[in-house]
């Protein structure tokens, strides 16, 4: 495709000199495991976020994970998420043993219902995990007060929101436990898998470090069961350099799905995404909802040399994993969206002009189909 949905090759170009400089210090030094580019990139990134501990590791599957563990989430509990998200949110509710319990989504927004949350929880609901979709923030202020009328755990699943805001505080934040991905399509991605815990409390963070870590404090002494997911010294050192530009990379996101909506807003079959008042969205995906024929829009657009994407064709509760427990349940919205959704290219260097061409051809299908 001459656009694609992400070219990370642009953005490479902009830092290379600085990239390989890093590689190269890494390198000399020798230190690859747990080494100071690894502690250096938490220390900033607990800046950033405005937390106490951000605490790495080998993927955002696994800080889901080892936060539910550090949590105490485990076998017979159930789990209050999204089944419009990517599974590895499911999956590391199954890791622990736990039950995922889906609930319907926001027709606008993508994100969790919290009403339809509050009225799932029974007496073996232990946590709800919202998830900030496609960069999209949930009202965690709203989800962090039905967590406490509860007792629950409130774990925030952020791999497709770094650096989006809910009333001005960074989503990860509001819970005991925000998780984030650094998956190189990421607004902040690494050149590799990693992902990133970030918490204010003491005890969890220790807890993950111990975990992370084969469940040791002190080398060759080991106090539980724990897992080998270590952030690793080169991906840490990309994850350093960008760090510092992800405020940019997201406003050029946003400057793009500005361009987006107001080309498609006067449209009929097509229905641009909403920014809920509040949030601060910073657009990891631009996804728009269709009325036609998906697959006759998704061809028109490769035809024009553009890609397209669907994030997620298949609502969790109907993946062949869940559909035993699930086959009885309809989640209408979830539903609905998983077949009309589409997700047009968008990276902080998509040039205006080249914008145009999605859509142009956007647009001319639009009309082909009306």
């Amino acid at each position: 495709m001459k656009i694609p949905m992400v070219d990370l090759t642009a953005q490479y170009g902009d830092i290379r000199d600085e990239i390989e400089r890093g590689f190269r210090a890494v390198l000399d030094g020798a230190q690859f495991i747990l080494g100071p580019n690894v502690s250096a990139f938490e220390q900033e990134t607990a800046e950033y976020l405005g937390c106490r501990h951000a605490v790495s590791c080998a993927s955002g599957t696994d800080a889901l994970h080892l936060a539910l563990v550090a949590a105490g989430v485990g076998t017979g509990d159930e789990v209050i998420t999204s089944p419009f998200t990517f599974i590895a949110t499911a999956e590391a509710i199954r890791y622990v043993g736990a039950t995922p319990v889906f609930v319907d989504i926001d027709g606008e927004t993508y994100n969790l219902d919290l009403d339809q949350a509050e009225a799932a929880i029974t007496e073996r609901t232990r946590a709800i995990l919202p998830v900030h979709l496609f960069g999209q923030p949930l009202d965690a202020v709203a989800c962090q007060q039905l967590a406490s009328r509860h007792g629950l755990v409130m774990i925030e699943d952020c791999a497709q929101s770094f650096g989006a805001t809910w009333r001005g505080r960074m989503t990860g934040t509001f819970g005991l436990a925000g998780c984030f991905s650094f998956f190189p399509s990421k607004n902040l991605g690494a050149y590799g898998d990693g992902g990133l815990v970030c918490t204010d409390s003491d005890r969890l963070a220790e807890e993950l470090r111990v975990l992370r870590n084969h469940g040791s404090r002190e080398r060759y002494h080991h106090h539980v069961i724990g897992f080998n997911s270590r952030l690793d010294e080169l991906q840490a050192m990309v994850l350093r350099t960008k760090l510092p530009r992800i405020d940019t990379y997201n406003e050029a996101r946003r400057a793009i799905a500005e361009r987006y909506t107001t080309a498609l807003a006067p449209l009929a079959g097509v229905v641009p995404p909403r920014e809920r008042p509040g949030g601060h969205h910073v657009y990891h995906q631009y996804t728009v909802l269709l009325e036609g024929d998906r697959r006759a829009i998704m061809a028109a657009l490769a035809a024009a040399g553009s890609a397209s994407a669907v994030y997620y064709p298949i609502p969790l509760h109907r993946q062949d994993v869940f559909r035993d427990a699930w086959a009885s349940v309809s989640l209408p919205i979830a539903e609905s969206v998983a077949r009309r959704c589409l997700s047009l290219p968008i990276y902080p260097e998509l040039e205006p002009g080249r914008q145009q061409v999605v859509i142009d051809a956007l647009q001319e299908a639009l009309g082909g189909l009306g």
